[in-house]
């Protein structure tokens, strides 16, 4: 029977984190009074950033991890990327959300994706060539 048990829990808690992301836009919207776009106002702006990111991001990251787990990758390294990538996410969210400059939340959260995807490519390149 075919699982995607460990993809289903990343996916479920990156999920709960989307939603709180979307919510953060929709409480600024109130706030500014703003019904599309973020209206001039910095703090939505960032924070619709800060959702498009997450969401150009997880698509992948979730498709790779859900592929090496069908294809029988080890559990503890799909927890292991798993895990890393949320911690991730939710560090790039924090930096991001602080400042529009650089900052260390902003950048670790950035490898962590790019390790992320990097990581699964090359299980799935081993799988395949190893099946």
């Amino acid at each position: 029977m075919l699982s995607l048990s460990i993809t289903g829990f990343y996916l479920a808690l990156l999920g709960l984190l989307y939603v709180a992301l979307a919510i953060r836009i929709i409480q600024l919207r109130f706030q500014f009074k703003t019904g599309i776009g973020d209206g001039g106002h910095a703090p939505l702006a960032q924070a619709i950033r800060v959702h498009g990111n997450f969401a150009e991001y997880v698509p992948i990251v979730i498709l790779l991890l859900a592929c090496s787990e069908i294809n029988g990758s080890h559990p503890l390294l799909l927890h292991g990327v798993g895990a890393i990538f949320f911690i991730g996410r939710i560090s790039h969210s924090i930096g991001i959300t602080k400042t529009q400059g650089p900052s260390s939340f902003r950048f670790w959260g950035m490898m962590t994706s790019f390790m992320s995807i990097i990581i699964l490519a090359v299980d799935n390149i081993r799988l395949f060539i190893f099946a």
